[in-house]
């Protein structure tokens, strides 16, 4: 359901509302709408999904990018989900700014105490566009973008599925999360200890294995 819609350069923005299966939990996520000044609402544009940072949820770029006008100018929609799952109190994960609520790292845990609930990898590229199409006018093409951690998952999710992003950009991304502190401990918390399972989620591995020529 929407929760509140504004306007912004022509545009309006919207927060949604629903209920997740991947992740156990209700999720919102944000929309830059450029229809209202394309001439048409049910025009059918093209998606940007935009993957935030540590510690950000589903408002961060939506209120500090000021890509409104950019959305409207190229007609386009912004899709800005959350960065964690939300509603779901799991020991650990409001200990610290980097790993649990806010800091998801876009990954499909396979740990036991993580692995019902923090699912990011699939919810990102199944159902939450599954659920943006059945409620924006989306015309099937799509890119994928992200900052940070969102950056780590932008490189993931596009080197993962060759052809299904026209494009992908990525600032100051987590690109080789293997060797930083950040990465190796959420792929520890997330993944456990064997360090070939993080490489199914390093930007930089997936690379080395040829991941995304197509």
């Amino acid at each position: 359901k929407k929760l509140n819609s504004k306007k912004a350069f022509g545009a309006h923005v919207d927060q949604y509302e629903h209920a997740s299966k991947e992740l156990g939990c209700t999720m919102q996520f944000s929309v830059i709408d450029p229809t209202p000044a394309c001439g048409s609402v049910d025009a059918k544009l093209p998606v940007i999904y935009w993957l935030s940072g540590l510690t950000c949820t589903d408002r961060n770029f939506i209120d500090k990018a000021g890509a409104f006008a950019a959305a409207v100018k190229y007609k386009v929609f912004i899709v800005c989900p959350d960065t964690s799952p939300r509603g779901v109190d799991i020991e650990g994960d409001s200990e610290s700014w980097d790993f649990g609520k806010g800091a998801g790292f876009y990954v499909n845990a396979t740990e036991p105490r993580w692995k019902e609930n923090y699912r990011m990898y699939d919810y990102v590229t199944k159902e939450l566009p599954a659920v943006v199409s059945s409620v924006l006018p989306v015309n099937g093409l799509q890119s994928i973008m992200g900052h940070s951690m969102g950056g780590h998952g932008a490189l993931v999710v596009a080197l993962k599925n060759p052809g299904a992003y026209r494009s992908v950009s990525a600032f100051a991304p987590i690109c080789n999360p293997s060797s930083c502190p950040w990465g190796q401990k959420a792929f520890t918390g997330y993944l456990g200890a064997d360090r070939e399972a993080w490489k199914g989620y390093d930007a930089t591995e997936l690379v080395l294995a040829g991941e995304g020529r197509g």
